[in-house]
């Protein structure tokens, strides 16, 4: 064998793995614990920083049939029954409540999650107005935030919450470690 056919060969070789080991990308991720008003927990809300936004999974089980509205919270405290300790909506460029509002929206501001007659729901979403890093649009600032689940459909237009009704799920949002992505794993 010559020296050419065998170093070209390992060559390509070392460059595959090297390929392999490229460091991932990592993300900001955050997720909720999500109870009821006697404190049994419903759900998960897993929130995953992405380029152009926040993604939001909310999934739910044990809930009344029908469309409700999801909010986040501007406080990251969840005392029932009525969990009003969660605060208004995140609000920080200060606008009006609603997607269809001219005035609209607020940061926390999600779409509506429709729970099947089996009492099991899921969102998913992207919101690009909220952050998981810092800044003023940053979800974990002094008092942290929260995800609301309401009683009623949001109807995306009716400030300041939508006449979504009251509050039936809370969970507090909490840093989680940062998940790599896009990495490969090498030998």
């Amino acid at each position: 064998m010559t020296r050419l056919a065998f170093v070209v060969p390992l060559a390509l070789a070392l460059a595959g793995c090297a390929a392999m080991t490229q460091p991932a990308t990592t993300h900001n991720v955050a997720s909720a614990d999500l109870k009821n008003a006697t404190g049994q927990s419903v759900g998960t809300a897993t929130l995953t920083e992405v380029p152009g936004g926040v993604r939001i999974l909310v999934e739910v089980k044990g809930l009344p049939a029908g469309a409700k509205g999801v909010h986040i919270h501007e406080v990251g405290k969840c005392e029932g029954p009525q969990f009003t300790t969660a605060g208004g909506h995140f609000n920080p460029d200060k606008k009006q409540h609603g997607t269809l509002n001219p005035q609209g929206a607020h940061a926390g501001d999600l779409p509506n999650i429709v729970v099947d007659n089996g009492g099991a729901g899921r969102l998913e979403t992207t919101n690009n107005k909220i952050t998981l890093g810092d800044g003023p649009t940053s979800l974990f600032d002094a008092d942290g935030s929260a995800i609301v689940v309401h009683a009623a459909a949001d109807d995306f237009r009716t400030d300041p919450t939508g006449n979504s009704g009251g509050r039936i799920v809370c969970g507090v949002i909490v840093k989680r470690a940062p998940r790599a992505e896009g990495g490969r794993q090498g030998y």
